[in-house]
């Protein structure tokens, strides 16, 4: 089966940075993606950034222009880059993975299988 490990989270001043880690292992057969959620207490969990196995990416509006994702394909290691971090940024932000092309948008967190154990954001 599948396994997402995330890295990376911790705590940051507004208009910070951090990057967070998400190690792939396991084997998923055929065309899938993979994307970034975040999930902060009382909210539903929403879709921050997505990555499909061509390298076209997708951003959550809120987030478009401050994080980057990415993947080094060689590692099995997908990426989140996130610069000016605000306080609305804190959450637990989640790895994830679904097969198939695209994603609904903006991403629902039910169309995705595979889900890591999360690393805690937090801006202040």
């Amino acid at each position: 089966h599948v396994q997402l490990v995330e890295s990376g989270g911790g705590s940051v001043q507004a208009g910070g940075s951090l990057r967070l880690s998400c190690a792939a292992s396991g084997y998923i057969k055929g065309v899938y993606c993979m994307g970034w959620f975040r999930q902060a207490p009382g909210k539903e969990r929403e879709g921050v950034a997505g990555i499909e196995s061509d390298g076209t990416t997708s951003y959550a509006d809120s987030v478009k222009g401050r994080f980057t994702i990415s993947k080094d394909n060689a590692k099995n290691i997908l990426y989140l880059q996130m610069n000016a971090l605000k306080p609305e940024d804190t959450a637990m932000y989640y790895c994830a993975a679904r097969y198939g092309v695209g994603w609904r948008r903006p991403p629902v967190a039910d169309d995705w299988g595979y889900w890591g154990q999360g690393t805690q954001v937090t801006v202040s």
